[in-house]
């Protein structure tokens, strides 16, 4: 549990990490409570043993001004689940909910979040991508209430997923459940492979195929690992990546 004071700052990192490949269990559940003017930078990194199960659960609540920045990356565990739960308890609060699941072979990656907008003037905003190999399967879920009171409300809400194989499902059901007629909010989704005119431009340019595959995938994570802005952990994601993609 957090607790951000007025006009406090801090980042905080979650990093679950496997000592060899053996199967377990992990449990976690992490709340935010941020009052008026706080600015909190969650980094949630998960690259689980490929036999083991993760449920984790975030949660956190926002005052008037305060900031939430959270992203969270999904590598690793058999089957793993993460439910984000956010509020507004304020005016003019911003949220920033993003997220990268990575998955190959047989595992299974499932997001579900409930973004509360239930005041006026808030923002939230929320860019989710998947990256899907093998017979894997990802599962997203994300849905923003407006509550009749939220008035000025800024709602976005973006899931856009990768297929590199003809077996690799994803599921995807963005939502957004609107109260109010004065408000800004768009939400949608992609499911698709890699662009044939992408991949032919670099072939052109004397690239080879494997190659070329590797980078158009790794500039399509990047987006969400460059919100990292410690150098030490995302370092640590770019080689993990590199390295899922040989």
């Amino acid at each position: 549990l957090v607790v951000a004071e007025e006009f406090s700052e801090a980042t905080f990192v979650e990093t679950f990490v496997r000592a060899d490949e053996t199967k377990y269990l992990t449990d976690a559940v992490a709340e935010f409570s941020l009052a008026d003017e706080a600015k909190i930078k969650h980094y949630r990194v998960q690259r689980e043993s490929h036999a083991a199960f993760h449920v984790g659960t975030s949660g956190a609540e926002a005052g008037r001004g305060a900031v939430y920045d959270a992203t969270s990356i999904n590598l690793g565990a058999r089957l793993s689940r993460h439910d984000i739960e956010f509020r507004f308890n304020a005016e003019g609060g911003e949220a920033f909910i993003d997220g990268l699941y990575m998955i190959a072979e047989d595992q299974h990656a499932d997001t579900h979040s409930v973004i509360d907008q239930r005041l006026p003037n808030c923002r939230s905003h929320q860019n989710y991508k998947g990256i899907v190999d093998g017979q894997a399967r990802a599962v997203f879920n994300g849905k923003i209430f407006v509550r009749e009171n939220a008035s000025g409300t800024d709602g976005f809400q973006s899931n856009k997923n990768l297929l590199l194989s003809n077996d690799a499902r994803v599921d995807t059901k963005p939502q957004l459940e609107i109260f109010n007629d004065d408000v800004k909010c768009a939400h949608g989704a992609t499911v698709g492979q890699l662009e044939e005119e992408e991949l032919f431009y670099l072939l052109s340019r004397g690239i080879s195929e494997n190659l070329a595959r590797n980078l158009l995938t790794y500039g399509f994570a990047e987006e969400i690992v460059n919100k990292i802005t410690i150098p030490s952990i995302k370092r640590q994601l770019d080689q993990a990546i590199l390295s899922r993609l040989n």
